[in-house]
């Protein structure tokens, strides 16, 4: 099964901050946050936390300052739930991929911000980190998605 196609959902509340654990077992990683500004530091905590348990401590600090900047980015958009994925790659030599989700179905685009400008750098800061990044539309929102480069 390729990493953009759904899978089985299963839910669980039991996590504060967070709608739904969706999925945390095997090589997927799956949450729903709410549409509330402390999503931002729980995502990065639970990406932190899911990475280390995968043995990826060395993508914790790029990771979850991406995932920050997408769930912020959403946040500042989208009104409604935020789904953050972690799919952990099957072949060694493919990267981390990495999805955030919002019922917004306008799709961002990177654009170079000015000095003065208090944003707009959240999406070039992903295409400068990351090994591939792209944006996709979903039945109910968009996905932006990111991959990071195994480590050494």
């Amino acid at each position: 099964m390729s990493p953009l196609t759904p899978r089985n959902r299963t839910t669980s509340a039991s996590s504060p901050g967070v709608i739904r654990v969706i999925h945390t077992d095997g090589k997927v990683a799956e949450w729903t946050f709410p549409a509330d500004p402390s999503s931002v530091r729980t995502a990065r905590t639970f990406v932190r936390s899911q990475l280390r348990a995968w043995g990826l401590e060395s993508l914790g600090d790029v990771t979850a300052l991406l995932v920050s900047e997408l769930v912020t980015n959403s946040l500042q958009h989208a009104m409604g739930p935020i789904d953050v994925r972690l799919v952990l790659p099957t072949d060694p030599l493919d990267g981390l991929l990495v999805e955030v989700s919002d019922p917004l179905p306008d799709l961002p685009h990177e654009r170079a911000a000015r000095p003065e400008d208090e944003g707009g750098r959240g999406l070039h800061l992903v295409a400068c980190s990351a090994r591939r990044w792209g944006t996709r539309p979903g039945a109910t929102g968009k996905t932006v998605w990111f991959e990071l480069a195994p480590p050494a």
